[in-house]
């Protein structure tokens, strides 16, 4: 049986949350620039519509919020009281979506790094790997 939907109030409430333009994302982007990347936002022809990418490179950045992704051990990643079932069921779909968009993305030759919100003080020397010239074997 599907569990129902939050009621209107709760949805409401979740609707206001921003999901593009948010600080972390202004972070990531930021630190791209500082590192010298050109990038694409929201590119909507790669699989999952990765937050920052560059085709031609062949890398991706996806930066997810802890709540609405479950960052697993992470205090942002709660499950609300009401509705609970609902709630399960959306963050485990959102987690199996988000893993078959990264396999589909590794699989056409990209290298993709998930950025977690409560992650700020890492951000730098994740982008960083991401950055670095693949070498060529010859």
């Amino acid at each position: 049986m599907k569990a129902a939907r939050p009621d209107p109030e709760t949805s409401a409430r979740m609707a206001r949350i921003r999901q593009r333009g948010t600080k972390i994302e202004t972070i990531v982007a930021t630190m791209l620039r500082d590192l010298g990347a050109h990038y694409r936002k929201n590119v909507k022809k790669l699989p999952g519509s990765p937050d920052f990418a560059n085709r031609s490179k062949r890398w991706a950045v996806f930066v997810n919020g802890c709540f609405w992704h479950h960052h697993k051990g992470c205090l942002k990643a709660t499950i609300p009281k009401s509705n609970r079932n609902f709630w399960i069921a959306k963050f485990r779909d959102n987690r199996r979506r988000d893993a078959r968009c990264v396999t589909r993305l590794r699989r056409e030759g990209y290298r993709v790094i998930i950025i977690w919100e409560c992650q700020e003080n890492r951000i730098r020397d994740k982008l960083a790997k991401i950055l670095e010239p693949r070498s060529v074997d010859t």
